[in-house]
């Protein structure tokens, strides 16, 4: 397993980090029953085998089966007997967790309430990662900042990122931390797959710039790239994508993915998964990959990606048959670029 510092920081965290999306999903759990009905015992097992395999993260969030996911994790890791600074526990807040109007967003009121209960979810003094899960235009952003520099101060969490933000508002969030002298957002969670390069356009170049921490989710946009499907498949019936379609793929461009990475993984002997992960660990922005399984099989398939090294020419296949359509202001930028290297 490799570690990659996340962001600047100084904290270590593996190159996969196990999600907890699938734990705890029921009947009653509205959208998360189609995620995933992980209970305790199968939570045990795929922690301690990430756990086992050198992963050291594990990522959750508060509204996940409303309070559930939280709260199987914490009692897996006691469960296990790992030690908890072995561990970097990540989790996230501002997804409304009831029907009532101040149960969600990032304001002070909110924060300090959720955070008092996932450290208790978790059975846990400090939470290692505390991040902001939606982009809450209603609370302005020294709230937020200020709210979560306290929290800091106070022990209660190491470090504080965020998820699913515009650059344009994650530069301006950094910009009032400086200005301020608080901590600021170490880290972004965004989603970014081989089919769905979005984040190179703005995001990428955001992070490298600002040194922030860059974790992946659904790497695989949620079971498409596993490579059970295709054009001409149909969706296995137990599979998220053949009752919940998420995240949106374009998904001509996921074929086209899918049968390069087919000739690719014949050659290495692997899976389509694996190759996809491959892919996205070559990306030096990454810090971390998280991966959601359901069974143990599953995470050891996934966590194999880490072996592959890719060969300059499989990278500039996948990459042509993957890659963005040039918008403005890029080609201008290209152009500019090139005339200052030509003079």
């Amino acid at each position: 397993m490799k570690y990659n510092l996340l962001g600047n920081t100084g904290l270590f965290v593996s190159q996969f980090c196990l999600g907890g999306m699938t734990f705890g999903g029921n009947e009653n759990a509205g959208m998360w029953k189609n995620i995933g009905q992980l209970q305790q015992a199968e939570v045990d097992g795929l922690i301690k085998e990430a756990h086992d395999s050198g992963v050291n993260f594990i990522d959750t969030a508060d509204i996940y089966s409303f309070g559930e996911s939280e709260r199987l994790i914490g009692q897996s890791i006691r469960n296990l007997g790992i030690r908890r600074k072995d561990i970097v526990i990540a989790t996230k807040t501002g997804g409304p967790m009831s029907q009532r109007q101040n149960d969600r967003g990032a304001s002070r009121a909110h924060i300090l309430a959720s955070i008092e209960q996932s450290l208790k979810r978790l059975q846990t003094d400090y939470i290692d990662l505390y991040q902001i899960h939606i982009n809450d235009s209603n609370t302005p952003l020294e709230e937020t900042i200020d709210t979560l520099d306290s929290l800091v101060q106070r022990g209660l969490i190491r470090y504080f990122g965020l998820s699913n933000w515009r650059a344009g508002r994650i530069a301006k969030a950094n910009g009032i931390s400086m200005a301020r002298g608080k901590s600021r957002f170490d880290s972004l969670q965004a989603h970014y797959s081989i089919a769905s390069r979005d984040i190179e356009r703005e995001i990428i170049p955001l992070v490298r710039e600002e040194k922030m921490g860059l974790l992946i989710w659904s790497p695989l946009a949620g079971g498409l790239l596993s490579g059970k499907f295709g054009p001409g498949t149909k969706d296995e019936k137990n599979s998220r994508r053949s009752h919940f379609d998420f995240p949106p793929v374009n998904k001509d461009r996921a074929w086209a993915c899918i049968e390069e990475m087919r000739k690719v993984a014949s050659v290495h002997r692997t899976s389509v998964a694996q190759i996809a992960l491959a892919w996205i660990l070559s990306e030096t922005a990454v810090s971390s990959i998280i991966v959601g399984a359901k069974k143990v099989e599953q995470l050891k398939d996934n966590l194999k990606a880490g072996e592959i090294e890719l060969s300059p020419a499989e990278h500039e296949r996948l990459n042509a048959v993957s890659e963005l359509p040039i918008e403005y202001p890029e080609w201008m930028i290209q152009m500019q670029e090139q005339e200052k290297a030509n003079s």
